[in-house]
C-alpha cells in the first residue's frame, strides 16, 4: 500500500525555511526535528531566495494600485458634492 503524501501549509513552509536561514540549527537537526528530508528544506529554503524579491516589488505595485483608487474616489467624491450642491 503505497502512503499518501503529506501537504504542508504555506506558513508551515516559510517557518521552516526562516529557520533554515537562520542558521540557528543545521538543516539535518530541522529535519529531524519536524520529520522531513533536508532536501525538501533546502527547497524551500532556495524558493524562499528566489521568490523575497517578488514579494518586494508587489507590495510596491500594490500601493501604486491603491494610490490611483483614491484619487478616483476623491474625482467621484467631487462630482458628488458638485451635483449635491446643485439639486439645493
Amino acid at each position: 500500500m503505497s502512503k499518501k503524501r503529506t501537504q504542508y501549509s504555506s506558513e508551515f513552509k516559510a517557518k521552516i525555511a526562516l529557520a533554515a536561514m537562520r542558521e540557528d540549527e543545521t538543516i539535518l537537526q530541522l529535519a529531524a526535528r519536524y520529520g522531513i528530508h533536508s532536501t525538501q528544506i533546502n527547497s524551500w529554503k532556495r524558493q524562499l531566495i528566489e521568490q523575497s524579491s517578488e514579494l518586494f516589488s508587489r507590495s510596491n505595485n500594490a500601493s501604486k494600485e491603491n494610490g490611483q483608487t483614491t484619487d478616483d474616489l476623491h474625482r467621484v467624491i467631487g462630482q458628488l458634492t458638485v451635483e449635491r450642491n446643485a439639486i439645493f
